[in-house]
């Protein structure tokens, strides 16, 4: 598909992380940072921290509290530990430098097997099928003809679809790159614009643009969520630089006590927030 490239070396998106010279190990914070983020969130957030802490090791160095208070409101904090964690492997089981194959890739902290092939293809220009959301939409309306992929994911099809349309040599990890981008700007979920698509051939056009058979799936809610809770009790902590009291975290959600309890009993069994000696709460390795 030589119209895509085409179109993608036009119509990209300035984002930094696809810029010349971003390190493997700064495009594998990216990859964190975008699961299930906005890019306009990321960017000024992945700005800081490469700045930061530009290596593996700079991040393992810093105290987790740092990286949790680094990664500020990005969501799902829990991808802070793990990234804190990754780096820490890499540093000392890996000299400082990001695997380049999927399979120890894959044996990191907290990378899956998107993100393993993400950094294989994006930061090693490796010839590897890489699947996000946006993929798995234009491959379904390209490829299958269907106004939206499955619900429930389906790896091995997936990636074999991919794989059957990456073209032969260079051009195969800018193919990656510009199909996810077609996903996300053009063929996107709701409000598709075809008429700006660069794909001379679609199935889902070609059939009428049919309907899902289902309805889809309606993206989760945020407000009144166990998340929203975690988050109120998390910026507590991270504006704070000792341990709080009890009473403070009690005021950050009055609305349910039982699910601020919840939410503060998960942040502790995720190794999140530490309780001290003298039952105060701080962000992990500030308890001490």
């Amino acid at each position: 598909m030589p119209q895509l490239l085409a179109w993608y070396r036009c119509e990209q998106r300035d984002l930094p992380w696809r810029r010349p010279g971003v390190t493997p190990w700064q495009i594998l914070v990216s990859e964190f940072m975008l699961q299930q983020t906005p890019v306009a969130r990321v960017e000024p957030i992945w700005l800081t921290w490469i700045a930061r802490w530009p290596t593996p090791s700079a991040t393992a160095a810093a105290g987790a509290a740092d990286v949790l208070r680094a990664w500020g409101k990005l969501g799902y904090p829990r991808r802070a530990k793990r990234l804190h964690e990754c780096a820490t492997v890499i540093a000392t089981e890996h000299e400082d430098v990001v695997p380049a194959d999927v399979e120890t890739l894959l044996t990191l902290p907290g990378v899956g097997s998107y993100t393993a092939r993400a950094i294989a293809c994006f930061a090693y220009r490796e010839r590897v099928p890489v699947v996000d959301t946006n993929v798995r939409r234009v491959v379904a309306r390209v490829v299958h003809g269907r106004s939206h992929a499955p619900a429930s994911p389906t790896s091995v099809r997936d990636l074999n679809d991919v794989a059957a349309m990456l073209p032969d040599g260079a051009d195969a990890p800018t193919f990656s790159v510009a199909l996810m981008e077609l996903g996300a700007t053009v063929c996107t979920a709701r409000s598709p614009r075809c008429g700006l698509c660069p794909l001379s051939v679609c199935a889902w056009r070609s059939n009428g643009y049919p309907e899902a058979a289902a309805p889809v799936r309606r993206a989760q809610r945020y407000a009144g969520t166990d998340r929203q809770v975690r988050g109120r009790l998390l910026d507590v902590l991270r504006g704070n630089d000792s341990p709080v009291q009890r009473a403070e975290l009690d005021l950050a959600w009055v609305t349910d006590t039982a699910q601020r309890d919840r939410a503060l009993d998960s942040l502790l069994v995720d190794g999140l927030v530490e309780q001290t000696a003298d039952g105060r709460f701080a962000l992990a390795g500030e308890g001490d």
